[in-house]
């Protein structure tokens, strides 16, 4: 029942826009490793044309994905209706992270609403879209955004983030080294 694209077409932009959230999954290239999968919120995702895109990241207790995408750049995001007509739809890339004094920040970031946790913008360019059914994704209601990320943020100040980055967001769990750590 999936359909595959080459690019991300109107319709599908369309779906993105709409979606109040969204998961990214990475993984590093050892079996051992840790296979990361993390939902995202905050109206923090941009098509950027139909080949790109790129989402805000903010700080969190963990980075593997841009770990991840420094040791091999895979990235798969996908979106789920969880209202209105079922659909799910995936985009498959390669990744990288953008950091705040990179050059390419000043471009990226205008695209965005920046928030006191901003990390990072992760980058990636899609080489295949896929649509499927969406049937078994329940209904849910959406009644808006926490502000934990905001209060925390607002708690630790510029420095207490600096720190906190220094020391939870430059190493993935499995020891690669983040574009922080880099």
């Amino acid at each position: 029942m999936g359909k595959f694209f080459d690019d991300i077409k109107p319709q599908h932009q369309a779906f993105i826009s709409a979606q109040k959230m969204f998961f990214v999954a990475t993984a590093p290239l050892s079996q051992e490793g840790h296979v990361n999968q993390s939902p995202k919120g905050l109206d923090s995702f941009r098509v950027l044309s139909p080949s790109r895109v790129a989402y805000l990241d903010i700080v969190g207790s963990g980075n593997e994905t841009s770990a991840h995408l420094v040791e091999n750049g895979r990235i798969t995001f996908m979106f789920c209706a969880f209202d209105g007509p079922p659909n799910i739809l995936r985009l498959y890339g390669h990744g990288y992270t953008v950091l705040p004094g990179d050059p390419e920040w000043p471009e990226l970031s205008a695209h965005f609403s920046l928030l006191p946790a901003t990390r990072q913008i992760i980058v990636a360019d899609i080489y295949k879209v896929q649509t499927s059914c969406g049937f078994g994704v329940p209904l849910y209601t959406y009644t808006g955004e926490r502000d934990h990320a905001a209060k925390w943020a607002a708690s630790k100040g510029p420095e207490g983030l600096e720190l906190y980055k220094a020391e939870k967001n430059r190493i993935s769990l499995d020891g690669l080294p983040t574009a922080l750590g880099k």
